[in-house]
């Protein structure tokens, strides 16, 4: 590990800590201080972002944050009925993957505090029913989507959505809309797996979480010993079954299911390594994912998606690299004993960093993983990062210093 890059971290966390108890304007306020992605560029703490966050902050000793980090997405899920993108009120017709449980697996984890739990489990509970009653489908698993029927907002969401991308998919505004603002639920906003209707499909990576927040809350359930654990269980269970039987393709590995069509995306991407990260791929679809990793990994990391001749221009694409699922393909390969990958890629993912640090004394948000570079697609000028960056670049160090 560098010296200059941990110590450049370290030193940067407390400029990445806001407080804002009040709501002011759009911002919603929060009881705790939060922490946000980047040094000088949001007010605002982002939902999945912060799981990565907190990897950074526990390894450094920074578990109160990580606790406080936690504790006001339990805020906004008793005052919203769910966890939002962020605490911005234009966020509040959309939430992000949901990592909450195991944010608060991790805390239990450190603390041990029951009474700390019963709070967690409840907020949890109301968690699940967002993604059963607003997100669910008739065949048990669950999609992105995107609450709002205002005319005016699809209108500009449409353009927005044809800047970023650089084509006009012949459809009314608020399908696109509709696609645009569930691909932002999804986190990768915007990206080629869903063709132009992610809302239609059942991503491995959310239903792989959810199954997370399953395996969790029976975890929990057992902990609180409140009678629960075998209903969560069976839910675990049956998720599984589903998920096999509807997204493993002829190779084996598990894909993005289309609800409507009925038929799997065509785009091998890094959300296939959720269902490792999760524990709940078998041994066969685990080696169907390293057997295929030559598609996805690059000489200084793993792509997001494979290339394709897909048409428009996506971030969460070819040829960028996003510390987060570095992360998620670190741990999932390392769950199923296929240590030497998880070894080489997190190397990659450490030299990268290390490399960039030294050529712009910053670290960034994603990475060109094909030249080594911050030479990326971008739908935005590129900020600047801490959060998951800064999380990922330490948990990837310390897996290669075991």
């Amino acid at each position: 590990m560098s010296n200059k890059v941990r110590e450049y971290i370290s030193s940067n966390w407390d400029s990445c800590i806001k407080e804002n108890p009040n709501s002011e304007g759009n911002l919603i306020g929060l009881p705790y201080p939060y922490t946000v992605p980047a040094v000088g560029h949001f007010d605002e703490m982002y939902y999945w972002d912060t799981y990565f966050t907190n990897k950074g902050l526990e390894i450094e000793g920074r578990h109160e944050q990580a606790k406080f980090n936690t504790d006001n997405m339990f805020y906004l899920i008793n005052k919203y009925g769910f966890m939002p993108n962020g605490n911005r009120t234009y966020y509040l017709s959309r939430s992000q993957p949901p990592f909450l449980s195991i944010m608060a697996r991790d805390v239990y984890n450190y603390s041990k505090d029951k009474e700390w739990l019963e709070h967690a489990y409840s907020s949890l509970d109301k968690e699940y029913k967002f993604w059963t009653e607003k997100r669910g489908s008739e065949t048990g698993l669950n999609h992105y989507d995107f609450d709002s029927t205002n005319p005016d907002e699809h209108h500009w969401l449409k353009n927005d959505f044809i800047n970023r991308v650089g084509l006009t998919p012949d459809l009314p505004s608020e399908d696109i809309a509709r696609h645009f603002i569930a691909t932002a639920e999804s986190g990768w906003d915007v990206c080629p797996r869903f063709n132009f209707d992610a809302y239609n499909f059942a991503p491995v990576d959310l239903n792989s979480l959810l199954y997370m927040l399953e395996d969790n809350m029976a975890f929990f359930a057992n902990e609180l010993n409140n009678g629960d654990g075998e209903k969560w269980i069976k839910r675990a269970a049956d998720r599984k079954a589903k998920m096999i039987e509807l997204m493993e393709n002829e190779d084996g590995i598990l894909l993005d299911y289309n609800l409507v069509t009925g038929k799997l995306s065509p785009v091998f991407s890094a959300a296939s390594f959720y269902p490792m990260f999760a524990g709940l791929a078998d041994q066969k679809h685990a080696k169907a994912i390293v057997d295929n990793l030559y598609k996805l990994e690059a000489e200084f990391g793993l792509l997001t998606c494979e290339k394709t001749d897909i048409p428009g221009q996506y971030q969460w694409g070819y040829p960028n690299g996003w510390a987060c699922l570095q992360y998620i393909a670190i741990i999932g390969l390392d769950k199923y004993g296929y240590k030497e990958e998880a070894k080489r890629l997190a190397q990659k993912y450490v030299s990268l960093v290390e490399k960039v640090f030294d050529e712009t004394d910053n670290i960034w948000e994603k990475y060109n993983v094909v030249e080594g570079n911050i030479n990326v697609s971008n739908e935005y000028k590129m900020p600047a990062m801490m959060g998951w960056s800064a999380g990922t670049y330490l948990a990837a160090a310390e897996y290669l210093n075991k």
